[in-house]
């Protein structure tokens, strides 16, 4: 294992064989991982696995900074982008269980600027026809991301494939934005057709940066403020905010993308928006986190919402948001439905992976990966800062085989 100042040991807290896991096959993971780091698929990883509440593995290899030299250490801190949305889900379901909104409540009743939204049905950006939709947008939508929202391009850079993308990008809809608020794309979604009647696509877009705002309307507080009060102090978080502090700038990992022959540089420490304070606190994708950080989230879904006597969100309320909420129990892909922040594997054979019936999972767009398995008792907690990998899906295919083959009960 490779360790980082003798750092790494410390975060040991049983062996492998003390719960019902082998030493000698997680080697294999070790070597997945240092396969893609010999083929220049990354730079830098974490890996870490825990099991009955217990880290059993956690592996650094590589760099956290070409350009700088910099190994890569345990304190680094990664852009999780998309992991962001489990952590902001569960801070709207603390709210459902205060008895501030159902979840079969249109999204309208808390958000006045969505009240007459329509859907597009034909034209381009520039001239377009709309309809009513079949029905209105709830706030179980939003969750699920079946809203009917469409896809913002991410800083400018995502190619917009549809008309209302298109019309996303033109209106300056910020999909994981640095300046404005929340509450500004609110008014420009509010202005902007659907693409699709809710209830009735799954489609992978600005919701969660919608779920961020009633996170706020509902509470009162603004969303980095709601996050750091509610879940990052109780769990001891204090690495994950929307926005790096010029005191741990020197822990920020440089962002790299695919390249032929390997990868270069896409977003640097030194200038990145990360380091900056903004004023967008980004649903969809804005946090940053640790390693340590963002296993201590995942320990607390393994003890079914509470981690050393802080409970964050009920048993059952967990429970409900992992299940598919899709309609009809349809699926995002083959195996795999989505629950109230994340993805849910219901039908591993299927799926084309080894895995348990109810695992539930997220990654983010720099390669970053998470899953949970309740009947296994196992997380995986897996950072890196790669764009265009493949994954997450390949990647989080080896992380699995990888975990699951380590399993001996």
């Amino acid at each position: 294992m490779t360790t980082t100042s003798g750092r790494v040991q410390e975060a040991i807290e049983a062996k492998p064989e003390d719960v019902g896991m082998s030493s000698s096959r997680l080697d294999r993971l070790d070597q997945v991982i240092q396969r893609r780091l010999d083929e220049r698929k990354i730079s830098g990883a974490i890996t870490v696995v825990m099991r009955h509440g217990r880290v059993v593995h956690f592996q650094t290899v590589g760099s956290m900074d070409d350009e700088a030299s910099k190994p890569m250490r345990r304190d680094a801190m990664f852009r999780i982008y998309s992991m962001t949305k489990p952590i902001v889900s569960l801070a709207l379901m603390q709210l459902f269980e205060e008895g501030l909104f159902q979840l079969d409540d249109p999204a309208s009743k808390y958000i006045p600027e969505f009240a007459g939204l329509e859907v597009f049905t034909a034209g381009d950006a520039r001239h377009y026809e709309t309809r009513p939709p079949s029905r209105e947008m709830t706030v179980r939508d939003l969750l699920c991301h079946t809203s009917g929202l469409s896809s913002a391009p991410i800083g400018g850079g995502t190619p917009a494939l549809t008309v209302v993308s298109h019309l996303y990008l033109n209106n300056g809809v910020a999909g994981i934005g640095h300046d404005g608020t929340l509450h500004d794309t609110i008014v420009k979604l509010g202005r902007l057709p659907l693409e699709a009647d809710p209830g009735t696509r799954w489609i992978y877009g600005v919701s969660t940066d919608v779920v961020g705002y009633l996170v706020e309307v509902l509470s009162g507080r603004p969303l980095d403020q709601y996050l750091r009060e509610r879940i990052f102090e109780p769990l001891g978080m204090p690495d994950s905010s929307f926005f790096v502090t010029p005191a741990k700038h020197d822990r920020l990992a440089a962002y790299y993308r695919q390249a032929p022959g390997g990868y270069d540089l896409y977003d640097a420490p030194t200038t990145s928006p990360f380091a900056r304070q903004g004023t967008y606190f980004s649903g969809v994708g804005g946090l940053c986190s640790t390693a340590d950080d963002y296993t201590r989230f995942v320990k607390m879904l393994l003890n079914g919402g509470q981690l050393d006597g802080e409970r964050v969100i009920g048993p059952r309320t967990l429970a409900y948001m992992r299940m598919n909420h899709l309609p009809g129990d349809s699926e995002i892909a083959l195996g795999t439905g989505f629950g109230l922040g994340f993805a849910v594997l219901t039908n591993p054979a299927a799926s084309g992976c080894v895995g348990t019936a109810g695992e539930y999972h997220w990654a983010g767009a720099a390669s970053t990966h998470f899953f949970v398995s309740p009947a296994d008792q196992l997380g995986v907690v897996f950072m890196t800062q790669m764009l265009g990998m493949g994954p997450p899906v390949a990647l989080g295919r080896d992380l699995r085989v990888g975990v699951y083959q380590a399993l001996l009960d």
